[in-house]
């Protein structure tokens, strides 16, 4: 590589990209979060794509230049990463964006003035490439910057952009640097990844493309750029590798000195697992301070992939128990002065990582072990049931799976996997609920005639509204009769939609001689969906209705609401400040909040989050509500949900000094309008989540009152008062279970005089005992005492006794002496086991004592049959 490049580490090279904008009227910017708010994604997966609402039109742009340093993630090639010199989960892109103001002549002089006078690469070096068609672009690199034709290079579709099947467009020019200039300017390759890498891609957005594929000019037209951070401190830093860079390689070496290994002298297959773990290290840092947790779909399943596939390449390297923690340490202080979120959310992140590691060590033990043995029968390929078990009884994932089965030479069978996922959610889809799709198609369609719903329900609980819309089944009709289930949209609404985790008011549409009861609201495409039966009456598109909610079911929900906003701040407070939800439930008589906790609650956290709670509610704290910029509210201290999107404006519900949430939900005015909180139970839901279920309002009474009535039931049985009960019950379970001891002594007795009685039916084998018997209903304990006690009386011999403690159940126990086990080379385990098969069933254990069970009791006799004869032919 060239001497003259100059050195920049990763934050110099960031630092100079965005300085350099900012001196040319771009504003600088903040990384979005890697949870996107674009529905069509789960991750952020572009630098531009949060800016993906104002290239299609759809949002004014706040400023005409921004300038950003966007974190990513991508997955599609996973298996790419370690192995090639380029691939990542999480990258940096560096990007400059110009909407509608710039267009391509001052991009591409920016991108060269950039990359040659700022980065210094020298220019002999640099490869232009533009779209086959874009002559504009071709003439700007010849004429402006001076670049020889030869040296320009026509690219086909792979430099044409485009945002989908519809809408903004256009072609690409990518800058590519040339790692070995000496081998000359003809027949250039830029396919050669030994020789050339892509590091700037300029895109020019300035068509549009309809669903027939036509393209008309943009009057706004674009600029969106990107530059590879990494690549970039791949060239400066003149390493071989995006790894090798001081962005990854720090994580890496904390990797190899735990192994206790050198990276510089490891073979190529432990550098790519250090690399593995480098790469998704930084990956998984940064997805769990961003609000992602470990879970089996979506962006918490990429999570959690990532978390495994580092533990895995940890032992592929000889690291033995956990270690991940250790290595993200050094990849949150590579990013903290840049992204400070990861040591704020520090303790979060090494919990979460923590206990996903430990859950899966154990998986990968028993996982591996038994894909060994799968591997160890030498099969042409993994069939798909087997990789299936291995998934749903044992957790090992499919990739994984696949991954090892790829080291041995080998492939899974894909499809015979798929169907027999396809079978378990066969059997599952009794549960699964379906979205009305006949109702939103109609909307969809009257989504060109009316206007999307205005809610008047913060401040008024009633109201006049026109009737815009009527469904029946799904279908816009212009009338409807009393009877009848219908939806129906107005034009302005003081009934709440479901939303936020609140559920829709009730209430009811009243007219001349007409009567609507209203049981739910739903949200669709801005239109305000009201499900209800007509009482009386008939009900024409166009009338003019009262609109009133049910006061007291909205007084219910408001202290509901209310009340988690109380519950989540008691919560940072009390427990852990990292603590955000993870989901919430708010109705009429119950409340339910999902928070990210990696442990559960001790009991007088519980109380102490209880008592805090009513605190603050007997304080009387008011609310105050104010619609605001978004980056106001945060720099308020509101807190956000992770993953909620939010628009420019935001409504904030502020109690001062006890909790400021951005929310669109309804709320008392005033904290002691809640009356009372109280929490019913604390659980786990999933991995790292946990749920707290409680009451608040009117709705403790209604709890109280369930439960003082079981307490009078049992003070009448018990012949006790309320306070005596919990005394009496341990009493009872203390005499219950001195009474279970006797009878557990007294079946022993029973079951010791029982095998007495059988000694005289032992049979003489040589010069062994051997004793097979049916004991009725013994139970199994009892079974396994009386076959010892037969043993041992008997001398040197070989007992073998059943039972069917119970309907279709059936036990069974072998004791052998030691001389039948050592001379005549019969276990107990192996023996057991195999008479156990003959009844549905299986089991084992030492060589002179074991047991096994059945299934099928018809099958007894038959197996006690073939047990004797086995004896027979094995003793003599």
């Amino acid at each position: 590589m060239a001497e003259s490049l100059q050195y920049l580490s990763g934050s110099e090279i960031r630092d100079k990209f965005l300085k350099f904008y900012e001196s040319r009227q771009h504003k600088i910017l903040p990384s979005a979060s890697l949870i996107s708010e674009d529905p069509t994604v789960i991750l952020t997966i572009a630098g531009m794509l949060p800016f993906k609402t104002i290239f299609l039109g759809q949002k004014k742009a706040p400023q005409l230049r921004a300038t950003t340093s966007q974190k990513c993630i991508r997955t599609n090639d996973i298996e790419n990463v370690g192995r090639t010199a380029r691939h990542h989960t999480f990258f940096e892109m560096l990007g400059n964006f110009s909407f509608g103001d710039y267009f391509k002549e001052q991009a591409i002089e920016w991108a060269w003035e950039l990359s040659t006078q700022v980065y210094k690469l020298p220019p002999e070096r640099i490869i232009p490439s533009v779209f086959h068609s874009d002559d504009e672009a071709f003439a700007i690199w010849r004429d402006k910057i001076g670049i020889a034709e030869h040296r320009i290079q026509r690219l086909g579709d792979d430099n044409y952009w485009t945002m989908g099947a519809t809408g903004p467009c256009g072609p690409c020019s990518e800058l590519f640097y040339d790692f070995h200039p000496e081998l000359g300017d003809e027949n250039i390759d830029l396919e050669d990844d030994s020789r050339f890498i892509e590091f700037y891609n300029l895109v020019f957005m300035q068509y549009n493309q309809d669903t027939e594929g036509n393209r008309t000019p943009l009057q706004n037209k674009n600029i969106d750029t990107g530059l590879g951070l990494e690549r970039m401190a791949q060239i400066l830093q003149q390493v071989s590798n995006n790894y090798e860079t001081d962005l990854i390689f720090p994580i890496i070496k904390t990797a190899g000195s735990i192994a206790g290994i050198d990276y510089t002298k490891a073979d190529e297959k432990t550098k790519t697992s250090l690399k593995v773990i480098g790469d998704h290290v930084r990956a998984v840092v940064h997805l769990i301070a961003d609000g992602v947790t470990a879970s089996n779909t979506d962006r918490g399943y990429i999570l959690r992939r990532l978390i495994r596939r580092v533990v895995r390449h940890g032992r592929l390297i000889g690291i033995e128990g956990s270690f991940i923690n250790q290595v993200a340490e050094t990849a949150i202080a590579l990013s903290e002065s840049v992204y400070p979120n990861v040591r704020e959310r520090e303790e979060f992140i090494k919990n979460e990582l923590q206990r996903e590691e430990s859950q899966f060590l154990k998986t990968l033990e028993t996982g591996e072990k038994l894909l060994a043995e799968i591997l160890a029968k030498k099969p042409k390929q993994i069939s798909g049931i087997e990789a299936f078990t291995l998934y749903d009884t044992h957790g090992f994932p499919l990739e994984l799976t696949q991954e090892i089965a790829e080291e041995e030479g080998l492939s899974v069978n894909v499809d015979e996997f798929n169907i027999e996922m396809e079978k378990q959610r066969d059997r599952a889809r009794a549960a699964h609920q379906t979205i009305d799709l006949t109702v939103q198609g109609s909307i969809d369609k009257l989504a060109e005639h009316i206007h999307p719903t205005e809610f008047s329900g913060y401040t008024e609980l009633q109201g006049t509204a026109k009737v815009e819309a009527v469904l029946v089944e799904g279908k816009s009709v212009e009338t409807a009769e009393a009877g009848t289930e219908i939806q129906l949209i107005l034009d302005r609404t003081p009934f709440y939609a479901e939303s936020g985790g609140q559920i829709g008011d009730k209430g009811y549409l009243s007219g001349d001689n007409l009567l609507i009861r209203i049981e739910d609201v739903q949200k669709e495409s801005g239109f305000f969906v009201h499900y209800g039966k007509i009482d009386r009456g008939t009900l024409n598109v166009g009338t003019n209705l009262n609109a009133t909610i049910d006061r007291a079911c909205r007084r219910r929900a408001q202290a509901n609401h209310t009340a988690t906003h109380l519950l989540q701040a008691a919560l940072k407070k009390i427990v852990d400040d990292s603590i955000s939800q993870a989901g919430s439930l708010v109705d009429f008589d119950r409340l339910r909040f999902d928070f990210n906790c990696p442990r559960a609650l001790k009991p007088e956290e519980i109380q102490q989050i209880e008592d805090l709670v009513n605190t603050w509610i007997s304080e009387a704290h008011e609310a105050d509500v104010n619609i605001m910029p978004i980056e106001d509210a945060k720099a308020k201290g509101a807190t956000a949900m992770f993953g909620e999107k939010y628009g420019d404006e935001v409504r904030v519900i502020d109690f001062p000094g006890v909790s400021m949430e951005l929310c669109g939900g309804t709320h008392v005015q005033n904290t002691a309008e809640i009356g009372i909180f109280k929490i019913i139970s604390e659980t786990g839901i999933s991995s790292g989540v946990r749920r707290i279920e409680a009451v608040a309002g009117a709705a403790v009474l209604d709890y109280l009152n369930v439960r003082d009535k079981v307490v009078k039931e049992l003070s009448d049985k018990f012949k006790a008062k309320p306070e005596e009960i919990s005394d009496r019950v341990n009493s009872l379970q203390a005499e219950l279970k001195a009474t279970q001891k006797e009878l557990e002594a007294a079946k022993q007795e029973l079951a010791l005089a029982k095998s007495d009685s059988l000694l005289s039916q032992a049979e003489t084998v040589g010069e062994y005992k051997i004793l097979v018997a049916n004991m009725g209903e013994m139970d199994a304990k009892s079974l396994q005492s009386a076959a010892e006690r037969l043993q041992q009386k008997l001398g040197e011999s070989a007992v073998v006794i059943a039972s069917i403690p119970s309907e279709g159940k059936v036990s069974l126990v072998a004791a052998f002496s030691q001389k039948v086990i050592k001379e005549k080379k019969l276990q107990a385990g192996k023996f057991i086991g195999g008479i156990a098969k003959i009844c549905g069933g299986g089991g084992g254990g030492r060589p002179n004592l074991a047991q096994a069970g059945g299934r099928d009791a018809s099958k007894l006799g038959e197996a006690l049959n073939v047990a004797k004869q086995q004896l027979i032919e094995g003793l003599n």
